[in-house]
């Protein structure tokens, strides 16, 4: 068990970590780093094809990956960040990010509701992360399980306590259409809510 300044040092030398947030616990990466993000699925063992979300600081931190930002991101990052809501939007034109997968015209965006991230996204720039488990197996919901889980595989594991959260919402924001991809943490009526009437029904 490890603390942030440990997690920040492993993740700006390519190294994934496991990181506590406020829906599931997070193995995460820089995806600015060589190679990291193939260690990271590599651990995991999930295909490359799914692409990963970044989990950013603020809101302008997570919207500065952005190409053109919809009007309906905005309105629900102001509504549901920091929180348990991902936006898939318009990624920007030569960002740098290595995030698997073969869109590279969205990204996946959340400002997570919980310390731990946010201080280390504050020092380290937007991380990549995904549920810290095998894929396909259910996430750990304690840093204990998560060691027996993966332990072996990783360097860093800072313990948050228990995160037995729902993960997280995804929507499709990428243009005044909203789709929500997975429901989570956030439900589809809060996300219409949040639109307001006047806006077209969700997908």
């Amino acid at each position: 068990m490890t603390d942030i300044d440990d997690a920040v040092a492993a993740l700006l030398a390519g190294l994934p970590v496991v990181l506590p947030t406020d829906t599931v616990y997070g193995l995460a990466v820089d995806p600015t780093r060589p190679g990291a993000t193939d260690r990271l699925f590599e651990i995991k063992e999930r295909p490359t094809e799914a692409a990963l979300p970044v989990l950013a600081a603020d809101r302008d931190q997570a919207f500065a990956l952005a190409g053109e930002v919809p009007a309906s991101a905005r309105r629900l990052a102001e509504r549901f960040w920091p929180g348990g809501l991902t936006l898939v939007i318009p990624r920007k034109t030569g960002l740098r990010f290595d995030l698997g997968g073969v869109d590279d015209a969205t990204i996946g965006v959340r400002v997570p509701d919980h310390p731990v991230p946010i201080a280390v996204a504050e020092q380290v720039g937007p991380i990549a992360a995904t549920s810290a488990n095998l894929h396909g197996r259910p996430t750990p919901e304690t840093a204990e399980e998560v060691l027996r889980e993966i332990g072996d595989r990783v360097s860093v594991v800072i313990d948050g306590g228990r995160c037995a959260g729902l993960a997280s919402t995804v929507v499709s924001c990428t243009d005044e259409a909203v789709t929500v991809l997975r429901e989570g943490r956030v439900s589809r009526h809060a996300i219409s809510d949040a639109l307001g009437p006047r806006h077209p029904p969700i997908r």
